[in-house]
């Protein structure tokens, strides 16, 4: 008990330093990358298409932007997937596309070695039609993907952008990666775990944000699988304190995105979101209904957990929830 409570102490401490910092987060800076994802111009972002291709080019320019080094010197990580050739008229049922990954080294001489993982798919439907997943399968437009997932990876992009500002290096390292093939079936992340470019006993919690852009009048925050690593869900309840947020944290429950696969194979994992609503999966997905202002205290509280993980203490080890 005691040493719980010198950990909530510790925790209360290192949040309120990161709060008391000049802060980059803001509604604007987060607006630029979910408009630009979510726009018309890259026609939903299907995985295999120019449209998925260019946002992961965006992506991979402000990951060498804001520092991050890279594995087998290369940001991304190709793979194939298989894709019904009829969704957006593919010519072929293979098709090409990528994770962007990289990382930042922490600086604990043993502790670097151990690594987080925080991510977000940036692929969507596309088009929609029969044969996706999309709500409205009888209408043909494009699914931008505003909330689902535009708003994920603007928080990444956000959240990395913090971290090169304060140049603030926590003891483990942190590998940020943004998903393709996720609305096929979480590939990216299953090709991801399945060909790591680290020990995968080194990746000890991996941190997920999918749907995180439309924050409602109660300010809830939902997250599953906080038990997963040690006092997790005390950890996610005290950072919730002066947030302006309303975390709901399970400690189980897991649910259906791409800290799944991590799950799946023993590595510690939490999702977060801000729950569902009609425009799931239908081409009114759009950037005009984003909660920017809200995204930004998603943001900071995301980043205050991952940063509070980094430099956890204790021994992280997994903690299965079944």
């Amino acid at each position: 008990m005691f040493k719980k409570i010198f950990f909530l102490c510790a925790l209360a401490l290192v949040v309120t330093e990161n709060s008391n910092a000049q802060s980059t987060f803001s509604s604007e800076k987060f607006m630029k990358h979910d408009r630009y994802l979510a726009s018309d111009k890259l026609e939903g972002r299907l995985a295999g298409t120019k449209g998925n291709n260019e946002a992961a080019a965006y992506i991979k320019k402000h990951f060498k932007k804001f520092g991050l080094k890279k594995f087998n010197n290369d940001y991304y990580q190709p793979f194939k997937i298989f894709i019904k050739p009829n969704i957006n008229k593919m010519k072929s049922d293979s098709v090409n596309t990528q994770n962007v990954v990289g990382y930042i080294e922490g600086s604990d001489e043993n502790l670097k070695k151990e690594f987080i993982v925080i991510g977000a798919h940036y692929d969507h439907w596309g088009w929609g039609g029969k044969g996706s997943g999309s709500k409205k399968k009888d209408t043909l437009a494009i699914h931008n993907g505003a909330d689902d997932n535009a708003s994920g990876v603007s928080a990444l992009l956000s959240i990395l952008e913090e971290f090169q500002s304060k140049k603030i290096k926590t003891k483990r390292s942190i590998i940020f990666i943004s998903f393709s093939g996720e609305e096929e079936g979480l590939l990216g992340s299953k090709y991801f775990v399945h060909h790591l470019p680290v020990d995968k006993n080194a990746v000890k919690v991996m941190i997920n944000m999918d749907m995180v852009g439309r924050l409602n009048d109660k300010k809830e925050l939902y997250m599953g699988g906080a038990g997963t690593f040690p006092n997790g869900v005390e950890l996610m309840k005290k950072l919730g304190e002066g947030s302006g947020l309303n975390p709901i944290v399970f400690a189980g429950d897991v649910g259906g995105s791409d800290h799944v696969t991590f799950y799946k194979n023993n590595i510690s994992a939490v999702g977060l979101h801000t729950g569902g609503h009609p425009q799931y999966h239908t081409p009114e997905d759009d950037s005009d209904l984003i909660n920017s202002q809200g995204a930004v205290l998603v943001c900071q509280y995301i980043y205050n957990a991952l940063t509070a993980i980094a430099n956890y203490e204790q021994p992280l080890i997994f903690i299965n929830q079944n």
